[in-house]
């Protein structure tokens, strides 16, 4: 079994449930049936497990659920494993087939058995979850779940834990990284870069070594991905199709960001608008908004025109490329092959795992672009991804550094080289990307005012 992060805070919603659901969302084939069956399996000993999908009969049953019991007892026909207080795990997957009755607003009610617990997944859950009647507000938690990250990839090949605690201490106090580790952990990086984060292919890499056999697993998974775009989407499926298809090639391009005319030179942003959408809900892809100023809050000044668009599986998109030389270019460290879009995608994806939700970059006729922008404890960060030797040039972040209307005080650069800082130019090894992690942290803890002057 893969080791997840995702396991733990199943773990703490179980300690702590206050009645409340849990729904795992995420898209298709990042683990999340297998993580919530081998949670519940260990930690009940009733386990029990319907799967929206594959069973006709409990699509029928469910199609019209007239109060708690009733659910209870169509439950109970489906299903030989007792039903006992207290010793009984439900998990409902493929949620989003039962239409009639969705799922999602019935849970208000499963909240009320607080002798059982109950699980709820399924696919495209970010599209199906537009037409839910009620949200249970309060009922329910959600986590959501995401390809590896790079950090789950090294515990995936046993990298030792004192190797991993050595390099999150280097990015915490900015001190350099052991050079005989760093060059490792930056061979396993490229190794990450190929075969990505989805735990089949992880698994299928760790079982076989074997890089058809990895290729193999995702174009599986690829297809599966175009067959959810032809099986769910509307009108708009040749668009959506059409868009995912380009997106390798609009992120080699030179400015990264999708030109409509590539699409269709007679089209309006408009016309393609929802099916960019439809992606981005679906967990298919992360898109990267422009901003006009790099100011709190970011969203304010937000071009919804002006987007780059990323995958959110490092080794889907570079299988998506049709090249399977430049895995081995890739492998061999070759100097001709731009990795910038790579490096880049890596960053995007691990961002957004870790609670940057919301993304942006900077772009500026005069002083040029930044890769990323976030935001974090209240300040906004620029980030520059850098995948060859010239890491130290970077002209429009330096712009960005300088502009006193701006008050920015640090940023980050991801590259290949060790750690090591210049002024306020924070140099960190692409690898540690997988340490940055939005803050929870608020920038106030308690708010206090005189309200006397009012009072009786």
């Amino acid at each position: 079994m893969l080791k997840r992060k995702v396991y733990d805070e199943i773990v703490e919603w179980d300690k702590n449930a206050d009645n409340k659901v849990l729904l795992i969302d995420g898209p298709r084939q990042v683990g999340k049936s297998y993580i919530i069956r081998a949670f519940g399996k260990k930690h009940y000993p009733n386990y029990i497990e319907i799967n929206m999908l594959s069973s006709l009969e409990a699509q029928t049953l469910f199609k019209e659920i007239k109060s708690v019991d009733d659910f209870m007892l169509k439950l109970s026909l489906l299903t030989s494993v007792p039903i006992e207080e207290g010793k009984t795990f439900i998990f409902l997957d493929e949620i989003q087939m039962i239409k009639e009755n969705d799922m999602i607003t019935f849970s208000k009610f499963m909240a009320t058995q607080t002798k059982y617990r109950f699980v709820l997944s399924g696919s495209l859950l970010g599209v199906e979850l537009q037409n839910v009647q009620s949200w249970p507000t309060g009922y329910m938690k959600i986590i959501k779940m995401h390809p590896l990250d790079f950090e789950e990839f090294m515990w995936a090949f046993n990298t030792n834990e004192q190797i991993i605690n050595h390099l999150r201490t280097s990015f915490q106090e900015l001190t350099p990284v052991d050079s005989f580790i760093h060059e490792k952990i930056m061979d396993l990086f490229r190794l990450y870069l190929i075969i990505g984060g989805m735990p089949q292919v992880v698994v299928t890499y760790l079982e076989t070594k074997n890089m058809q056999k990895v290729n193999e697993t995702i174009n599986d998974i690829n297809m599966l991905y175009k067959k959810d775009i032809s099986q769910y989407s509307d009108s708009n499926k040749l668009f959506i199709e059409e868009i995912y298809d380009l997106i390798p090639s609009e992120l080699n391009s030179k400015n990264k960001r999708f030109i409509l005319k590539n699409l269709n030179e007679n089209f309006r942003f408009r016309k393609y608008e929802q099916s960019f959408i439809w992606l981005a809900k679906a967990g298919v892809t992360i898109p990267v908004y422009n901003v006009d100023k790099p100011v709190i809050p970011l969203l304010i000044s937000k071009k919804r025109t002006l987007f780059k668009l990323f995958h959110i599986d490092c080794g889907m998109l570079i299988n998506m490329s049709m090249d399977p030389s430049i895995q081995i270019k890739i492998l061999a460290k070759e100097k001709a092959i731009n990795f910038g879009a790579y490096y880049e995608n890596v960053v995007a994806k691990e961002l957004y795992a870790h609670g940057f939700e919301r993304l942006y970059f900077w772009n500026s006729k005069t002083q040029g672009e930044v890769d990323f922008l976030i935001e974090n404890e209240g300040e906004i960060i620029p980030i520059e991804v850098k995948s060859g030797k010239d890491y130290e040039r970077h002209n429009a972040l330096s712009n960005l550094l300088g502009n006193p209307q701006f008050a920015i005080k640090k940023a980050y650069v991801f590259q290949n080289e060790n750690v090591m800082v210049k002024e306020n130019r924070l140099y960190y090894p692409i690898y540690m990307i997988t340490f940055l992690k939005k803050s929870s942290k608020l920038p106030f803890e308690t708010i206090d005012f005189d309200f006397s002057s009012i009072q009786n």
